[in-house]
């Protein structure tokens, strides 16, 4: 699987707004046959920071993640709310692989943010 870490950091106005955008893109982004996790984190010391970590399971997968609605709208609602832009590492999955992932994540449930 490849994994992506998306580092975001969003106007300090702005996180609710940013969050609320990404858990609506990440809930349907769980929803595509190849995104097998689409997890959100927010940095404990800093909440402006996030990393959305992505694990595809096949090398097509981001493209045609990046051609979904969901996807476009998301990106174009948190645009003007970024402090920067955004910047991404790509990673190749160790452990779990795919058959392991979708043992332990059944039908995947929709991610939940912490409330701010």
């Amino acid at each position: 699987m490849l994994v992506v870490h998306v580092h975001v950091r969003v106007k300090p106005g702005c996180v609710a707004a940013f969050q609320a955008a990404t858990l609506a893109n990440a809930r349907a982004s769980v929803q595509e046959p190849g995104i097998a996790r689409f997890d959100i984190v927010q940095q404990a010391d800093d909440p402006t920071r996030f990393v959305l970590v992505e694990a595809y399971r096949t090398p097509a997968a981001p493209a045609a993640h990046k051609e979904t609605a969901h996807y476009a709208a998301w990106r174009d609602t948190v645009a003007p709310m970024m402090a920067e832009p955004r910047t991404s590492v790509k990673f190749a999955s160790v452990f779990p692989d795919d058959a392991a992932c979708r043992a332990r994540c059944p039908q995947r449930a929709a991610p939940r943010l912490p409330s701010a």
